[in-house]
């Protein structure tokens, strides 16, 4: 009796260990499926109402962030953001303005180049601008100072303006203010970083790992049996 409860004991354990191994290798597939469907996914080019994707009370949603806003104001401030990378990989020094919406909120949105500032809306003229949503910095880039930002977060302005926050901003694509576009080099959006971490082949290596380790877990037994009989 005791034989037969411990062989079963002994079944139970191998097939409860194969599972959880099947179970992490279907894991990780599943997880490269993810990292494939990322890059598929088309480009939404519509440009929203900034009112659709976000508001100045929550966070920004991932699936509103790189999409295409528009939105009227006018600036409050001009800040220097330093140290930025953009989309091809190129640092520099950034213009961001506090844009005043009509709504008594305001949102980060970065103009251009510091280098180049001064070629766009002064503060205070009213101001149409578009371009894409970004979801606010965690990582300071530079110090603090006087007129600039260590990151791109509008958490940092809340002790000196009264108006409520978006939590991103707007890399702007286009600024115009009395039927003009300002002329001056645009900041190519860095690239979006899907939410599955790893890579393709990481998470493939992986499947075979964990999917090996089913083979061995099933073919333990055989082999100890083998064992007693020699």
């Amino acid at each position: 009796m005791k034989a037969a409860i411990k062989r079963l004991l002994q079944i139970l354990s191998v097939i409860l260990l194969a599972a959880i191994f099947l179970g992490l290798g279907l894991w990780q597939l599943d997880r490269a499926q993810e990292l494939q469907a990322a890059k598929k996914i088309p480009v939404d080019t519509r440009i929203y109402p900034i009112g659709e994707l976000a508001s100045p009370e929550g966070a920004i949603s991932g699936l509103s962030v790189g999409k295409f806003v528009k939105t009227t104001g006018r600036y409050l401030e001009i800040y220097k953001a330093p140290n930025q990378r953009d989309g091809r990989g190129e640092i520099s020094d950034w213009e961001v303005g506090l844009l005043a919406q009509p709504n008594e909120s305001a949102i980060l949105v970065v103009r251009g180049l510091w280098s180049q500032r001064g070629q766009g809306a002064p503060i205070g003229q009213e101001v149409e601008i578009t371009g894409s949503l970004a979801p606010r910095q965690f990582d300071n880039r530079a110090p603090i100072g006087d007129g600039q930002l260590a990151r791109i977060d509008s958490s940092l302005l809340v002790a000196t303006t009264s108006v409520q926050l978006f939590d991103g901003f707007i890399i702007a694509t286009e600024e115009l203010s009395n039927v003009q576009s300002a002329i001056r080099t645009k900041i190519t959006p860095p690239e979006l970083i899907p939410s599955t971490g790893g890579y393709y082949w990481q998470h493939i290596s992986y499947v075979v790992v964990w999917w090996f380790m089913v083979l061995l877990v099933l073919w333990a037994p055989f082999y100890r049996r083998r064992e007693k009989k020699i």
